[in-house]
């Protein structure tokens, strides 16, 4: 048995088929995936990633930047809405880093933790493309 995925922001949608696992990260902490898991609802980190394995990929896991939002699972449906996300192989690393870069500036001196959501999303896109490539 396998999980059916979607991943949707309200623009339309980003991904969607069978997968193995899926991986993301929540305000209570990480989540981990598999066919028959229980039902959950929670609620997207922002600026993390979500990491899809695809029915067999053997290895060539899908990552997705996410921008807050929502994350489901039932009867091995998988539903992952955020407020903005991108592949991580479709990311443009240069624009990305330019964006951060100028987030940054307009953020001024603050910390890690009191990053806004723009600064956060933009470095996730980094780690996205990393990951995606």
């Amino acid at each position: 048995m396998t999980l059916h995925v979607e991943l949707a922001i309200p623009e339309g949608e980003i991904w969607a088929g069978s997968a193995e696992l899926v991986i993301a990260k929540t305000l209570d902490g990480d989540i981990g995936v598999l066919s028959g898991h229980a039902p959950v609802i929670g609620i997207l980190a922002e600026g993390s990633l979500v990491q899809i394995r695809p029915e067999g990929s053997a290895g060539s896991d899908v990552f997705a930047a996410v921008s807050g939002g929502f994350f489901s699972v039932a009867d091995n449906n998988v539903s992952i809405l955020a407020r903005q996300a991108q592949l991580g192989r479709e990311v443009d690393a240069v624009v990305a880093r330019s964006a951060l870069d100028d987030a940054l500036e307009a953020a001024g001196p603050v910390s890690t933790a009191e990053e806004p959501a723009d600064v956060r999303y933009y470095r996730a896109l980094l780690r996205a493309a990393e990951q995606g490539s």
